[in-house]
């Protein structure tokens, strides 16, 4: 609905013995899968701008495949503390912003900026994958000041074309457990569908709190609060 799952996923994987690099690239198998089943209903519901989508998921690409291959090597907790203080100031943009539904690229002369951002939330994704969801909907919706429902149906394209890439490289390092990846997939890929079709039913103020809850929670956790 609003990401953050792997918050949830990869601790998870690790308390099943698999250590961080394994639970990183096992994740990748869920989360594609996910992502595939988020855009066919997205797609049933006719809210799809692929050619958009694409445009921005592009950029992500190179980031993607830096930030997997950096996965396998550096550890990741200075990633987690960056992203809780990220976390807690997009709570905050959110809740003080205006709200500005609409459902087109802005005509803003900044708009641009769209393109470097998708590079660095790339290679995030890549790394660590955890919060980039919530990365993505505030850079789509501050940047393009798009309407919480489309930001959240280009999220789930650009998360699924950057995952190809590094999905490959945790493949590639022998860093993916496909029997726990195919099992997570099953229970990802119903809640990327079930979640698509809640967004466009309720709109954009489901969204808004649900990703505002989220948001405080996961910075919450990353900060070691509880």
């Amino acid at each position: 609905m609003a990401g953050g799952g792997s918050a949830l996923t990869l601790p998870a994987l690790i308390f099943l013995g698999l250590d961080g690099a394994l639970a990183n690239g096992t994740n990748r198998v869920a989360i594609l899968i996910q992502s595939i089943f988020a855009i066919l209903s997205f797609r049933q519901q006719k809210v799809h701008e692929f050619k958009t989508s694409l445009q921005m998921a592009l950029w992500t690409v190179p980031g993607g495949i830096a930030g997997a291959i950096a996965a396998v090597k550096i550890d990741d907790q200075w990633f987690q503390r960056i992203l809780a203080i990220v976390l807690i100031g997009v709570v905050l943009s959110m809740i003080f912003s205006p709200h500005k539904r609409i459902t087109k690229l802005s005509n803003d002369s900044n708009k641009w900026l769209v393109y470097p951002a998708m590079f660095g939330i790339g290679f995030y994704g890549g790394f660590i994958q955890v919060g980039v969801g919530f990365l993505i909907m505030a850079a789509l919706f501050h940047l393009l000041r798009l309407d919480l429902v489309f930001v959240n149906m280009h999220k789930v394209f650009i998360v699924f074309i950057y995952t190809l890439p590094a999905l490959g490289i945790f493949i590639w390092s022998d860093n993916v457990d496909w029997k726990w990846g195919l099992s997570l997939a099953i229970g990802n890929s119903c809640g990327g569908w079930w979640a698509a079709q809640l967004a466009v039913k309720k709109g954009d103020n489901i969204i808004r709190w649900i990703l505002l809850v989220a948001l405080f929670i996961m910075a919450l956790k990353l900060l070691n609060i509880f």
